[in-house]
Formats: structure tokens, C-alpha cells, sequence
């Protein structure tokens, strides 16, 4: 078995990387000194199979159109039914420019202009950003807090709709607060959509990178197979393995009619998958892949667990605990700061660029969002900044 070296540290700055050339100006902390812990992807390299497949492209030296997608509609489905005992056939699945975009394909073919779109909040910030761009309106649906994680709301929801409705997004797993849905929420979720007439798209991006001892990811296909012909999944390889940067993610459907809806209105579009992208993802989705996988697993959850016993040890600081992704979820609210302080604090003084809560919607205010898909003599040093930063609350 080939083991793989997270602790890696690789020099990002100078290579186009948003994560680390741009956190300078966004947040005002220097890269030369600051730790990068925003823009959700990994520091790490991806495993030696997908590097491995790039090379081939590249020492072929002609970079022309791709033909068949085949191979990796085959290693989709491979990788659903081993990894996740979903049977996806290679023709249920679209191919988008990343699931930013696939969500948008999703709004533009089957919502109107002034559609409401509902949005379980806080949660990932490009939803909001992607539905208002297209002319809807963003409906909000505050999660409840319970024991410190986030709870489905489905009672109170339901007296905030206006009837102008036409489609949910679930991020499944959360992101931010990390939680992984149980079956039985799924089919909650199912249900609201049904009785309320709303398509329900599911992204299940993070379904790979659930935590061990964390409850087991459940497909929202597989708990809700009823709601088949309203239900759209999303899923890609890119989160799990350090691909970000090829663009690519999956719009599974298995519905013809629906599939049919958003397949036209791609066509319209024009919109069809890139060379390295197709070969990237193939290669991952494979038995070598999913051992990088597991080993990139235990080392998250390893930074985990140290990320939150120094953050938990800070007064009025609480991290939510974490599930699943590599997205930490930091309550600041105990502090009794301004969310402006807070910032200021973590930019200034701890040097870290880090997600502002206020930014994935109602029930953000007050948290931050911090990356652990770093290495792990970051996240300690990340702590220590933390501790210092926010010293006066000892």
C-alpha cells in the first residue's frame, strides 16, 4: 500500500491559487505569514493515479476534443454502488463545469425567473449568489440548533412558504456545520418537497469525506427513491480528491423527463466536459483512489479532533462538531463580540483568512468557517494564533 504524505507542506503562492495569492486582498492578511483556511479546497496533492492519468495527456502532447465518456460513467457508477450501494447507471448522468454550475444548470431548467428557491441556512454561500444572479429569489429556512448541531425545522418551514416555490437545494453532507442527515431526515426532507411541489437538489459533494465514528452518509436517493421524478443529486470528485481546479461534477438523474429538461437546456448552453476532467475523475473513482481516500480520512479526522480540543479550550469559542467535510464550524457568539471584532481578530492578529459566518445566510452571524484539509503543522499553528488572538477571554 502506497502512503500517502499529508504533512506535506506544498508552496501554493505564485501558482494562481485563490486560496492562497487572493487572501490578501479579501482579507487583508498577508501571505507570506498567513495561514490560508477559506476557499474550500485541500492543500494536498491528489493521489499518484490522478497525477498519473494527467501525465499520460500531457506527454501525448495533443490536447484535442475527448470522445466517449464512457469510461467515466463506468467509474461513477463503480464508485457509487462500492463506495455508497447506489446502482447509478452511466446514463443517468450529466456532466457539469463543477456543482457551483451544475446547481445553476439545475435553477435555469427547472425554475422561472422570480421562482423562489429555498435554502436550509446557514449553508454553502455560492447557492444564494448563483440564484439571485439568475433572477430568483432566495427563501430562507433557518435549521434549528439542538445540543450544539444543527436539526431540521420541517414544521416551522412550512408556515414561511409563500406558494411561489419551486425547488429546495440541500447540501447533504452540511456545509458548514458538518452534519450528516440520517435516512429518516432524508425522507422528512422528501416529503416536504412533495406535499409543497418543490424539485429537491440535493449536493452531496462531501458524501465521501464523513468522519470515522460519524453516522454513515445516506444517498438522498436511496432514502427517498419515491420522490424520483422531482429529485436531482450532485456529485463530484473534485472535493475528495484535490481536483477543485478541473472543473467537473456529476448531475445525476434518474428520471428521463427531468433528465430530459436539464440535458436541453445544457445542449442549449453548449456546455460539455473538458479532456483532463473526464481522464482526472476515471482514474480517481478506482480501487487506488478509494485507498487514498480512507488514508485522507483518518488524517482529516485527526486534524479534527486537534483543531477542536484547542478551539473548545478557548472561552466563548465553540466548534460544532464536525461529521463530515473538512470545514470546521467555529460559535464565536460566546465571546460577546461584534461579528467585525471577531474578524478583525482572526485577520489581524491570529493571521488566518477564514470564512465570515454572516455570509451563508440567516443563522451565520457570529461563527467562522475554517479549511483543515491543510497540513497538520498548520492547524496546530492555526490554534495557537487562535488561542493568542482571542487571549484576553482566559
Amino acid at each position: 500500500m502506497t502512503v500517502a504524505d499529508f504533512d506535506e507542506e506544498i508552496e501554493r503562492l505564485g501558482t494562481n491559487c485563490s486560496k492562497w495569492d487572493d487572501m490578501g486582498g479579501i482579507y487583508g492578511v498577508d501571505p507570506a505569514d498567513g495561514i490560508a483556511m477559506w476557499v474550500a479546497d485541500m492543500d494536498f496533492r491528489p493521489p499518484a493515479v490522478v497525477q498519473q492519468a494527467v501525465e499520460r495527456i500531457a506527454a501525448h502532447g495533443i490536447y484535442g476534443y475527448p470522445g466517449t465518456h464512457r469510461p467515466y460513467g463506468d467509474a461513477i457508477a463503480w464508485w457509487m454502488a462500492n463506495r455508497h450501494g447506489w446502482q447509478v447507471k452511466p446514463d443517468w448522468v450529466l456532466t457539469a463545469h463543477g456543482l457551483v454550475n451544475g446547481t445553476a444548470i439545475c435553477i435555469d431548467a427547472l425554475t422561472r425567473p422570480g421562482d423562489g428557491v429555498v435554502l436550509m441556512t446557514p449553508v454553502y454561500h455560492a447557492f444564494a449568489r448563483v440564484i439571485r444572479a439568475a433572477g430568483r429569489q432566495v427563501v430562507e429556512m433557518p435549521l434549528a440548533q439542538e445540543g450544539g448541531t444543527y436539526q431540521l425545522d420541517l414544521d416551522g418551514w412550512a408556515g414561511r412558504l409563500t406558494g411561489n416555490e419551486r425547488m429546495m437545494i440541500l447540501c447533504s453532507p452540511h456545509n458548514p456545520g458538518g452534519r450528516v442527515w440520517s435516512a429518516d431526515e432524508l425522507r422528512g426532507i422528501a416529503d416536504f418537497c412533495r406535499r409543497h411541489d418543490l424539485v429537491l437538489v440535493s449536493d452531496e459533494i462531501h458524501h465521501d469525506l464523513v468522519m470515522p465514528g460519524a453516522p454513515r452518509h445516506t444517498v438522498t436517493s436511496l432514502a427517498a427513491p419515491e420522490i424520483a421524478d422531482r429529485l436531482v443529486t450532485l456529485t463530484a470528485a473534485t472535493k475528495t480528491f484535490s481536483i477543485a481546479g478541473a472543473h467537473i461534477g456529476n448531475i445525476i438523474v434518474a428520471d428521463p423527463g427531468l433528465r430530459g429538461r436539464i440535458a436541453g437546456r445544457m445542449a442549449a448552453l453548449g456546455i460539455s466536459p473538458g479532456l483532463f476532467g473526464l481522464d482526472m475523475v476515471a482514474a480517481a473513482y478506482s480501487p487506488q483512489g478509494a485507498e487514498w481516500v480512507d488514508q485522507l480520512v483518518a488524517y482529516l479526522d485527526g486534524n479534527r479532533r486537534i483543531f477542536d480540543e484547542g478551539v473548545n479550550a478557548i472561552p466563548g469559542l465553540r466548534s460544532m462538531p464536525l461529521q463530515a467535510t473538512y470545514l470546521a464550524w467555529v460559535d464565536f457568539s460566546g465571546t460577546g463580540m461584534e461579528q467585525a471584532e471577531i474578524a478583525r481578530r482572526i485577520a489581524a492578529d491570529a493571521r488566518i483568512a477564514a470564512n465570515h459566518g454572516a455570509t451563508f445566510g440567516l443563522g451565520g452571524e457570529g461563527f467562522m468557517r475554517f479549511n483543515l484539509a491543510t497540513p497538520r503543522a498548520r492547524v496546530v499553528k492555526a490554534v495557537q494564533r487562535l488561542g493568542r488572538a482571542f487571549g484576553d477571554l482566559q
